[in-house]
């Protein structure tokens, strides 16, 4: 069952372009990792990170708002 869009030019060439990089770093997270860091710093371009959110409280809503009352495991 082959998909078209899994035959994408340009996707194909972003998963050669990801398998080389990964395998110039012998498939290590930590050393990826690390080289993006690098490249982030000698860049000129602005990174910019975000504080994470907190989370939304609705302190008027009712106590068993938050449970799922019908048992689903669904997402």
């Amino acid at each position: 069952m082959a998909n078209s869009m899994c035959n994408d030019p340009i996707l194909e060439e972003i998963r050669q372009l990801r398998a080389s990089y990964a395998e110039e770093h012998g498939h290590d997270m930590d050393a990826i990792f690390q080289d993006i860091l690098r490249r982030q710093k000698q860049s000129s371009k602005k990174f910019v990170r975000l504080s994470p959110r907190s989370p939304e409280i609705n302190l008027n809503a009712p106590k068993d708002a938050l449970y799922d009352k019908t048992g689903s495991t669904d997402c």
